[in-house]
């Protein structure tokens, strides 16, 4: 074969082999840019489990969203409500959208509300980060800030029965102690309970609804943000 073509050739199949490899089709796709469409709470409203009910708590994540240069996305808290008297319950997993959500670095923690709620859902201490992109203490640092209010059973759903059941500090307007208690999940899935303790949204209760009481028990007032749109 004549040099010139050979050459020629050669490069041919060295573009082909690039284009191969950095297909999407074939490789990963990376997210799209500013793809973040979850985050923990970087900070709570500081007013313990009264978050000014389920429509204060999605401001304050659209506020940090915003703060982080996301607010171009519709941003909901991952809080169920207690159902009462002519007031249905609201389930956390039918407020935050279809999926897929990234965090602040890109990583996906779960294509779909089904993913979610599964085993296979990416959620640690790692990839649980705040809109700012940091890692949350978890249940070995000092001070422990791992629980995070859900007031959510296991699969996402509000428990049954009306607020008596104390799993949504009175639907997040409680603030004094004595007044109700907060379901809450591990962000990092460590806990001492060898089966409820790793569940990111449903782990235990706290020991009451104000900042101190949430502090005492292993958090902050701390939540889950996603990005509904």
């Amino acid at each position: 074969m004549h040099p010139a073509r050979t050459i020629h050739a050669a490069l041919i199949t060295t573009l082909l082999i690039a284009a191969f490899v950095a297909s999407p089709a074939l490789a990963q796709q990376a997210p799209p840019a500013n793809a973040m469409s979850f985050f923990v709470t970087s900070v709570g409203p500081g007013k313990g489990g009264n978050l000014g009910g389920l429509l204060g708590a999605d401001r304050h994540c659209q506020m940090l969203a915003t703060a982080a240069g996301a607010g171009n996305k519709m941003w909901h808290a991952y809080l169920s409500e207690n159902g009462s008297a002519g007031h249905a319950s609201i389930n956390a997993r039918d407020r935050i959208g279809n999926g897929p959500w990234y965090n602040a670095k890109g990583v996906m923690i779960a294509s779909s509300v089904a993913d979610l709620h599964s085993d296979n859902n990416k959620i640690s201490k790692q990839t649980a980060l705040t809109e700012k992109g940091d890692m949350v203490n978890g249940r070995t640092d000092n001070p422990n800030r791992h629980d995070m209010l859900t007031g959510s059973q296991p699969d996402g759903t509000a428990y049954p029965g009306s607020d008596s059941a104390n799993t949504t500090c009175g639907n997040w307007v409680r603030y004094f102690p004595m007044s109700g208690k907060a379901r809450l999940g591990h962000h990092d899935r460590d806990g001492t309970d060898p089966v409820t303790g790793k569940s990111w949204n449903s782990a235990h209760d706290s020991m009451g609804c104000s900042q101190e009481e949430l502090k005492a028990t292993g958090g902050d007032g701390l939540f889950y943000c996603f990005a509904v749109n």
